[in-house]
């Protein structure tokens, strides 16, 4: 399999689509119904600072999306927030600050969440891993994490799969008939990556072959 798949991007003239993003594309199942919940509860928290975190595409950016079109806020990424005057942040109730990693200026990320606890603000840091997790050298901003509600969004079920499958299809125009669908659940990796990989893969598969995906594609794209 390898072999048929190592040069498949150099063959096929790419097509771009457009993936929708609308709030009603957010799927809520066991995997993820938790922070959906919580996150709708606002500004009912515990505490004002909340950690999501999730493998990429779990979902967070989508979720984060939904929830600033709900209740407004300003987002901040990690890469780019050293160009950000944290004062300015004092006139929103919600900030978010995506992709949190130990790459950033540890400093500047306390002076946020300092402001954000005097000002008595709310906060939602997305990452991969749990905050507390992260290896920062700075003690004080280790101890700030551990103020942080954490919540992870586990790996995708079958119901999740089935609708992730479905709508990333959807948003390049292609149908696909269940039983090819249940048989790819039965058979993909639990992982949010793999998943968007594979569809990736049987849909330039597909556009090489010139045809529709079939079992013959799928069993290629999955190596059997």
């Amino acid at each position: 399999m390898g072999s048929k798949m190592r040069d498949l991007n150099q063959l096929i003239i790419k097509f771009n689509y457009e993936q929708n993003f609308r709030d009603d594309d957010f799927y809520v199942s066991k995997s993820n119904k938790h922070i959906f919940s919580l996150l709708n509860k606002w500004p009912k928290w515990e505490k004002n600072f909340l950690n999501i975190s999730g493998e990429k595409f779990s979902g967070k950016t989508h979720l984060i999306n939904i929830f600033l079109k709900k209740f407004n806020g300003i987002k901040l990424d990690s890469n780019s927030i050293n160009n950000v005057d944290l004062e300015k942040i004092k006139s929103f109730q919600n900030i978010v600050l995506e992709d949190l990693n130990n790459k950033i200026d540890e400093k500047l990320i306390y002076t946020l969440f300092n402001i954000i606890d005097l000002n008595n603000k709310f906060i939602i840091v997305t990452s991969s891993k749990p905050i507390v997790e992260i290896n920062f050298l700075l003690n004080d901003l280790k101890s700030r994490t551990k103020n942080f509600l954490l919540h992870h969004i586990q790996k995708p079920d079958d119901d999740l799969i089935f609708a992730l499958i479905l709508k990333n299809l959807s948003d390049r125009q292609i149908s696909l008939d269940k039983k090819l669908v249940d048989y790819i659940i039965k058979r993909i990796d639990r992982s949010y990556g793999k998943i968007f990989d594979f569809i990736y893969k049987i849909d330039e598969l597909s556009l090489k072959k010139k045809k529709s995906i079939d079992f013959k594609i799928i069993k290629d794209v999955l190596g059997e």
